[in-house]
């Protein structure tokens, strides 16, 4: 895969700094993920030319785009096309004016921007609402709009910030599935900003897990949701996590807990196990689990099909029942149970 971006984003906000390295190649979507005031557009806003770097740079197509001190590309000159998360549509222009916005800003005669607008506009659904202004176009239209008009520079770069963020549910499921299959074709770089990790699973070849301005975790979906690093990662991908020192099966943490684990390393080392794999009982249970421990009920509240409990204790943890279960045992805020988990449940590995 050629590299198309190269860049270390060195950025202050306030009393807030970014130092965030990231390449992207030609044709891959990379996802940056993470908590609000993780540094996520403040990275994208420094990509597209609109937060100066104080260190490190940005190489597009082996273009410098930004290095402090030598070289600054004004915005409008460095091929990159943004979506913003309020989409951001010129009010008083047609969709079809705006999307022939960047083109005729680049050169190209008003004739020929407008019949690109227009193929842009058939090849987003909208032809029929070329002639529509931004008031009269429902939110998922308004993102197909200034999709359209992103694309339409030919970007080397395209930028997403929260594209599906102002969208109602069922909006956004049929609006993500039309991101995909754009993206799926565009032949530059793509860098999506996001918080919602179905967006991030579902239109990322690659995560970049971002906290407190630097990357914490990053790989594609299935290494990072499997081997999360990071409490914030892994109530993304809903996995009990710890930190330890493992020495064979058994993990010991910092507060003297001591689990047994399916995989048998030695050293510093994260404990995972899903909340589906610890089970409550009303009295300390018999037989094969390896990690017991009593706990006391912090809260409970519907997951999906089943109820998620929330557990105090020697390890905080959160467990998932079925309601059946739930009333059998009579689970409420304060009460004590019993959990446990079988050792063939917990994942061990090097931290």
């Amino acid at each position: 895969m050629t590299r198309l971006l190269d860049a270390r984003l060195v950025a202050e906000r306030g009393a807030f700094g970014l130092d965030l390295p990231l390449r992207v190649g030609a044709g891959e979507t990379v996802a940056l993920l993470g908590p609000n005031g993780a540094g996520k557009t403040t990275a994208l806003r420094s990509l597209a030319g609109l937060h100066a770097l104080s260190e490190g740079h940005v190489t597009l197509a082996g273009r410098d785009l930004d290095r402090p001190g030598r070289v600054w590309v004004a915005p409008e000159r460095r091929g990159i096309g943004v979506v913003f998360q309020d989409y951001l549509l010129f009010p008083h222009l047609t969709a079809l004016d705006n999307v022939a916005f960047g083109p005729r800003r680049r050169g190209l005669g008003r004739a020929r921007a407008r019949q690109l607008a227009a193929d842009w506009l058939a090849r987003v659904g909208l032809a029929e609402l070329a002639s529509r202004r931004p008031r009269e176009l429902s939110g998922g239209q308004a993102q197909r709009v200034a999709l359209a008009r992103a694309l339409a520079v030919e970007p080397t770069l395209l930028l997403l910030d929260e594209p599906l963020a102002a969208l109602d549910a069922r909006t956004r499921l049929d609006t993500r599935a039309e991101l995909h299959r754009h993206l799926e074709r565009h032949e530059g770089a793509a860098v999506l900003v996001t918080h919602d990790p179905v967006d991030a699973l579902v239109l990322a070849d690659r995560l970049v897990v971002v906290e407190d301005g630097a990357v914490v975790q990053e790989g594609d979906a299935e290494t990072v949701t499997a081997r999360p690093r990071t409490d914030y990662v892994a109530r993304l991908v809903g996995l009990n996590l710890y930190r330890g020192r493992a020495e064979g099966h058994s993990v010991r943490l910092d507060d003297g807990t001591v689990l047994t684990a399916a995989d048998a390393i030695d050293g510093e080392a994260f404990a995972a196990f899903p909340p589906s794999a610890v089970a409550l009982h009303a009295d300390r249970p018999e037989g094969s689990p390896r990690n017991v421990w009593e706990a006391r009920v912090a809260g409970v509240h519907r997951h999906g099909d089943n109820l998620r409990v929330q557990l105090d204790g020697p390890l905080r943890a959160a467990s998932d029942v079925t309601p059946g279960a739930a009333a059998q045992l009579g689970l409420v805020s304060g009460m004590r149970v019993w959990a446990a988990v079988k050792a063939a449940e917990i994942r061990a590995y090097p931290a």
